[in-house]
């Protein structure tokens, strides 16, 4: 200790670095990621038998999707004119069409189960009971693919999934933007926002919606997201939406 002006002064220390633990450059040691794991799968068994009854809704859901998809690919139907398509040509677009509509599915099912795995069965409910509403729907509007629209070719197994004339409405508007409610607490909602916007944009584009498909599917998305979330109310006591 030294004294300075009448004033007793103690003279400062640098703190010594201490050296870093392995495996902590990054901030995750492997006790965080058995911490992560153990909670993870605590609640995988928390939900086990809701996430057993949304996955056959799943099936439920693309069965049902497909069924109806293949009546009104044999049906026919009649094509209408059109006030926005009619203002431009086709333009080909498939590979948004394609490659980003799945990977924007895709990415509504992987983020719970890497990041919020008690939500899985909330976007496997909601996700069936849109697919099962707008599957309903197209049975009974029987409109034809607009004429002109741009021939899609899906690769591998999704051939199977893609239909002619399933118009009313669009699943690729209406399947993204559900996203938008079922994340509403998060920021990835907006992920799913500016992806049905896109997606929108793309099937008008491509000219394979009608117009109405395509804003008709933001109400219709709602309603179901409504609809089942009053559902899951009564099926899940920790479910607040």
């Amino acid at each position: 200790m030294t004294v300075a002006a009448g004033r007793s002064t103690i003279p400062l220390r640098r703190p010594r670095l201490q050296p870093a633990e392995p495996g902590r450059a990054d901030g995750w040691t492997g006790e965080r990621w058995r911490e992560g794991l153990r909670v993870w799968t605590s609640e995988v068994v928390a939900c086990k038998r809701l996430i057993a009854v949304s996955m056959a809704c799943i099936a439920i859901g693309l069965g049902f999707d497909y069924a109806c998809g293949m009546y009104v690919h044999t049906m026919t139907g009649v094509k209408v004119p059109d006030l926005i398509l009619d203002l431009f040509p086709p333009i080909d677009v498939s590979f948004l069409f394609i490659y980003g509509y799945v990977s924007l599915i895709a990415g509504m099912f992987l983020y719970p189960i890497i990041f919020r795995m008690r939500m899985i069965h909330v976007v496997a409910f909601q996700f069936s009971l849109l697919l099962v509403i707008r599957s309903l729907f197209m049975i009974f509007t029987h409109l034809e693919t607009p004429a002109g629209a741009v021939s899609v070719s899906y690769p591998w197994f999704f051939r199977s999934l893609y239909f002619e004339n399933d118009m009313f409405f669009s699943g690729h508007t209406a399947m993204t933007f559900l996203g938008f409610y079922v994340f509403r607490r998060s920021w990835i909602r907006y992920v799913f926002l500016v992806g049905s916007i896109v997606m929108a944009i793309v099937v008008l584009a491509m000219h394979v919606h009608y117009s109405i498909d395509v804003l008709a599917a933001f109400f219709m998305t709602y309603g179901s997201y409504r609809i089942g979330h009053r559902v899951l109310l009564r099926l899940d006591p920790a479910y607040r939406g």
